[in-house]
């Protein structure tokens, strides 16, 4: 049910294209990495770190982040997350880790899928 797309769009990973068909199954409107944040600049005002979040759900307001990242690995998105909560308090987003992916996708059945998002194999074919 992506909204304003008139394709499904190509996804970075497959937890996002879970997510999408999770989305669709129930109805849930959803729009694909639909704005970007700017959250530092240089002296000059250039953009030197930004934020797309993979997903907006409209009628929840309420964006979404999907990260498979180990803790460990995780510093830069963490970052993000912080700087947004700090410069745009008005937006609602949620982080969405690897181990609430999984979840979510035994929950609906996704039983194959959320094998391929576990673990440090896992990781390794995701990068």
């Amino acid at each position: 049910m992506s909204l304003n797309q008139s394709q499904t769009p190509s996804f970075v990973h497959p937890a996002e294209e879970m997510f999408a068909r999770v989305m669709d199954y129930y109805g849930v409107r959803w729009i694909y990495e639909p704005r970007t944040f700017d959250l530092e600049w240089d002296a000059n005002g250039k953009v030197t770190l930004a934020f797309t979040p993979d997903f907006y759900l409209p009628d929840q307001d309420l964006y979404v982040e999907l990260t498979t990242l180990r803790p460990q690995l995780s510093t830069k998105k963490n970052k993000k997350m912080r700087l947004m909560a700090e410069l745009y308090p008005n937006i609602n987003i949620k982080l969405m880790k690897r181990r609430d992916m999984r979840d979510l996708m035994v929950k609906y059945g996704l039983y194959d899928q959320a094998e391929h998002i576990q673990g440090t194999q896992a990781q390794k074919k995701a990068s």
